[in-house]
């Protein structure tokens, strides 16, 4: 009977094993703070925003986003979004997150966050054409371009770039 209990509690710390390694080998992309430049290593399950996750409770959103006072960022809850301004430059939010069912489901950031964030987004959010963002991340999963603009959505990834001339927005998402 001994046994019999052993090996099962074996065989389950053998299931967790791969589980722990997975999620250890998933590289984090802080938008504020890493410079990744490979949009295949870009995946919105590992995108945070100022340590906010997709996935995250409204909780952890809120101490983190509110709570913790940003320096030079004045954050905000309005219905479902904790919304966030440039405190030098407070003419529209620049990033945020949607909270759905008490989990961030939802993480944006515009070109007025250009100067706060890191990485190849940087560089997406200064882009003079879809063309040249198409030039950055590769072509587009889906995608729909007309005079007003172009949604370049990368559905493998998990994020959606909306380009109207002068105004960039990314949004991450669960895929």
């Amino acid at each position: 009977m001994q046994m019999k209990s052993l090996t099962v509690l074996t065989c389950s710390a053998l299931l967790m094993i791969p589980l722990v390694t997975t999620e250890v080998l998933a590289k984090k992309y802080e938008l504020t703070r890493n410079n990744v430049q490979k949009p295949a290593d870009v995946d919105s399950t590992t995108v945070s925003l100022y340590g906010v996750r997709l996935g995250d409770s409204e909780i952890d959103a809120v101490e983190m986003l509110i709570n913790e006072k940003i320096s030079g960022v004045r954050a905000e809850q309005e219905g479902v979004f904790i919304l966030l301004w440039d405190q030098s430059n407070p003419t529209g939010t620049m990033a945020g997150v949607r909270i759905m069912d008490g989990r961030v489901n939802l993480i944006f950031i515009n070109n007025r966050f250009t100067h706060k964030t890191r990485g190849i987004f940087r560089r997406v959010l200064t882009a003079q054409s879809a063309k040249e963002i198409r030039e950055l991340l590769g072509p587009e999963d889906v995608g729909d371009e007309n005079v007003m603009g172009a949604r370049l959505h990368y559905q493998n990834q998990g994020f959606l770039v909306n380009y109207l001339g002068r105004d960039i927005n990314v949004e991450f998402e669960l895929p």
